[in-house]
């Protein structure tokens, strides 16, 4: 009796976890700038592609575009699993990456990527009110620019503003190291020009959750950068700018981020 029990119990759970898993689907390698673009050159069709995950029986879902790391010089797309089985939706991003390409092409595909969600999303079931961007580190960076400089989004005829809410980890805030190391700067030289984000400081952006490192195993300042980014943003009247440092984690701080990123999501719905 006891031995059936446990079978039987070792069935049901491995249906329910079947059950799950088929509650998902993912397509990949979609690209994401229109076809005369790819068409158009080698490199755009490699890099500018993207994957999706999203749950098949549900309607009106978030959906949050994630941008991998990788110093813009490396790194593919990921759908990280912090993110999965939470009845939302991940697109993850791959972008051009120097030195083929330089500063702005890596801004611009990121902004093509998230333009791409906004006008395709509910073909998927989701809720376009509700598409959040985030990214680590080099993505971190994408997430802020794409989202604080509005010409990015603008050249889709998307209003930057419409993002339910931004969620960079570790992002660089100041100039990034590797548009700075092209033009000869060294690491300990800060930079904020148009490429910053702290050069788009602006009032009436979406919600910014900024999320580091601890400040003594952090990258070269990076906590610092995004002490700043959040002070500049709440002297200019944005009122929605936090900032989290995570004690205890260097520069690899993903893994226990994810959760602050899903409860930043699901804070911002309720509040809605």
């Amino acid at each position: 009796m006891k031995k059936s029990l446990l079978i039987s119990l070792l069935i049901s759970t491995s249906l329910s976890g079947i059950a799950q898993e088929t509650n998902y689907r993912i397509i990949r390698n979609i690209p994401y700038y229109d076809d005369a673009k790819m068409e158009s050159d080698a490199y755009i069709r490699e890099r500018c592609i993207l994957d999706i995950y999203y749950p098949t029986d549900k309607k009106d879902f978030a959906t949050v575009v994630w941008f991998h790391g990788g110093g813009l010089t490396g790194g593919e797309k990921e759908l990280p699993d912090g993110f999965k089985h939470k009845n939302t939706c991940i697109i993850g991003v791959n972008y051009r990456l120097s030195p083929k390409v330089k500063a702005p092409a890596y801004i611009e595909d990121a902004a093509a990527a998230i333009a791409w969600a906004f006008k395709n999303i509910e073909k998927y079931g989701g809720d376009a009110s509700k598409i959040f961007v985030s990214g680590h580190s080099a993505g971190g960076y994408l997430t802020c620019m794409a989202g604080l400089d509005k010409k990015y989004l603008a050249a889709h005829n998307i209003d930057a503003n419409r993002i339910a809410g931004l969620i960079p980890l570790s992002a660089q805030t100041i100039t990034h190291f590797n548009i700075r190391e092209q033009r000869g700067i060294k690491n300990t030289q800060p930079v904020v020009d148009e490429f910053a984000p702290l050069f788009h400081v602006r009032h009436d952006a979406p919600p910014l959750l900024l999320i580091t490192g601890d400040r003594e195993l952090e990258m070269l300042g990076r906590y610092e950068e995004n002490a700043y980014l959040a002070r500049m943003m709440k002297v200019a009247g944005h009122k929605k700018t936090r900032l989290l440092e995570l004690d205890g984690y260097d520069h690899g701080m993903v893994y226990p981020a994810l959760p602050l990123v899903m409860k930043e999501v699901e804070k911002i719905i309720r509040e809605e």
